[in-house]
């Protein structure tokens, strides 16, 4: 049920706007507490007097009252709302929402929401499969907006089905999905967990590093936190931040540095997850000012590096759990497994940079669990978030 919630409904100008009433019937029949914002183009599919009899509130569409005058703020409403859902929404919406273009209402408010956006996209196929509207759908996916959309039917270009707007029963249950109370399952549990690159200096302007985004690692530290866990999170050097203040982040540099953090913290961890892209070698000794070329050629010595995970479980006691992460581009499940023992893992995450979409820096991850017993659990291409959620469930299942 959704009673008591209080739900921003954004509807735009496209022709499946008539399935908006029937989305916030759904609404106000699950106890929702609804207040609809329209665009001046949603106006000419639907009547806002059609949607002010079934929402009881007045719809909301300008900026001012034409009658006396009073603003409609697009902050307060933003703060007000439980969940903030655009249904349906418009290639033109989606472009603004992407690129901030704050010409109406609707898009100032949901610039000023602090809840989460839902998004139905509602357009013909060759408009939704246009390049300049996927780039739009995957930077509103990077900004955290979760995109609704039909999953079924596949034509050869991947897309059959995608610019239907989605049936309002499954939007509403999408909506109780998001608005559900996480339960506290990791209450009381204290989680390392290590992200990013490291980078290994080979001069003060030079150094040895990865593609690693960070991305994975920090959407594990959120996903632990979410569900009650005290999380140390030791990072390399990203550009990301985090939403928890039960996340205490430690930045470092070098893979040394990650492993004398992770020295510190290990032993009064229930779980380490080590996410982070550690350097294997670094160079053996650092100049101190630039290296300037002088030859064609040049020769850089390097050494290798501690193997943090491997360390992690020659420490770990009987009641900690540690979790690796194999990025294979050959002899994939042979390699994860030769791991999964030498570094006393209880699981190890599979994946490839090997397909589109997946690995380093990308927002999406396709993922296989192999677990200490032999068995292995494989998962289709899901967001980086999604993929935290089934690494955390997975820990659950053994703490």
């Amino acid at each position: 049920m959704l009673k008591g919630k209080k739900v921003i409904l954004g509807i735009t100008g496209s022709i499946a706007a008539y399935k908006a009433v029937y989305l916030l019937r759904l609404l106000v029949k699950e106890g929702a507490e609804v207040q609809v914002i329209i665009t001046p183009a949603g106006k000419e599919f639907i009547t806002p007097v059609t949607l002010s009899a079934l929402s009881g509130k007045p719809v909301l569409s300008d900026f001012f009252e034409n009658a006396d005058g009073s603003w409609h703020s697009h902050v307060d409403l933003g703060l007000w709302a439980d969940i903030l859902v655009i249904a349906p929404a418009s290639a033109n919406t989606m472009g603004k929402m992407a690129n901030a273009i704050c010409d109406n209402l609707l898009i100032t408010t949901y610039l000023s929401a602090k809840c989460p956006v839902l998004v139905a996209p509602a357009m013909d196929l060759d408009m939704y499969a246009h390049p300049a509207n996927q780039r739009n759908i995957d930077l509103l996916r990077r900004f955290g907006t979760q995109i609704v959309e039909p999953a079924s039917g596949e034509l050869a270009s991947g897309l059959q089905g995608k610019g239907r707007m989605e049936e309002p029963e499954v939007i509403v249950q999408r909506i109780k999905e998001v608005l559900a109370p996480t339960p506290k399952s990791l209450l009381g549990r204290k989680i390392l967990i290590t992200a990013g690159p490291t980078f290994e200096n080979i001069d003060p302007v030079r150094f040895i590093g990865n593609y690693s985004s960070g991305k994975m690692g920090f959407a594990l530290a959120e996903e632990a936190a979410k569900r009650g866990a005290e999380v140390f999170l030791i990072s390399g050097p990203v550009n990301l931040e985090t939403n928890y203040s039960s996340i205490y982040r430690r930045n470092v540099i070098s893979a040394k540095e990650m492993y004398e953090a992770c020295r510190e913290w290990f032993p009064a961890c229930d779980v380490a997850i080590f996410a982070a892209a550690v350097a294997d070698f670094s160079p053996d000794s650092v100049a101190s000012q630039k290296i300037k070329r002088n030859n064609d050629d040049w020769v850089l010595h390097l050494k290798a590096n501690p193997d943090i995970a491997a360390s992690m479980g020659q420490m770990k006691k009987a009641n900690q759990l540690t979790v690796g992460f194999a990025l294979e581009t050959n002899n994939e499940e042979k390699n994860a497994r030769r791991k999964l023992n030498d570094k006393n893992l209880d699981f190890i995450v599979l994946n490839s940079p090997n397909n589109e979409g997946e690995g380093f820096m990308a927002d999406t991850n396709r993922i296989s669990i192999i677990y200490r017993d032999g068995r292995m659990e494989k998962f289709p291409l899901k967001s980086k978030k999604e993929v935290a959620a089934d690494i955390i469930s997975a820990v659950e299942k053994i703490l």
